[in-house]
């Protein structure tokens, strides 16, 4: 393999990044090729370099796995108190989105729960008696399986 070649394997897949980039631009706005590069490796040598404080962090505590709460730290240990901050909020917000998620599926689903995910399930659309029949099937396959 050339260095090139292993390189790119390490970085953000250019796709990704392009449609980040194009979330906040115009719609009929273009992107270079160079431009999506010049991002991809920015936003590569960022997730690397926070990870890596965060990393080290939980080598000094003998531990294996990196969590939310070291990225949030390393981000303030490098200095990066708004980004740290905002992290902190999304994480909060995640993990209590979760909590509510798991209370709720503890309790058992009401006919509406099923009703809505039956709608997300079918991208938005009225499930037909073909594919609850079909998912009837997956059902079933999956048991004797």
């Amino acid at each position: 393999m050339v260095d090139g070649e292993h390189e790119q394997d390490q970085m953000l897949p250019i796709a990704n990044v392009g449609r980040i980039m194009k979330q906040i631009l115009p719609p009929r706005a273009k992107i270079s090729r160079q431009a999506k590069q010049t991002i991809q490796e920015c936003a590569t040598e960022f997730i690397s370099f926070v990870t890596g404080e965060a990393s080290d962090k939980c080598r000094k505590e003998n531990r294996k796995t990196v969590n939310g709460d070291d990225i949030c730290w390393a981000l303030g240990t490098l200095g990066l108190d708004d980004y740290a901050e905002a992290t902190v909020r999304y994480l909060h917000k995640y993990r209590e989105a979760e909590r509510k998620k798991a209370s709720k599926q503890n309790k058992g689903t009401t006919s509406q729960d099923k009703d809505d995910e039956e709608l997300k399930e079918n991208d938005g659309r009225v499930p037909s008696l073909e594919d609850k029949e079909a998912q009837k099937e997956d059902t079933r396959s999956k048991q004797l399986s």
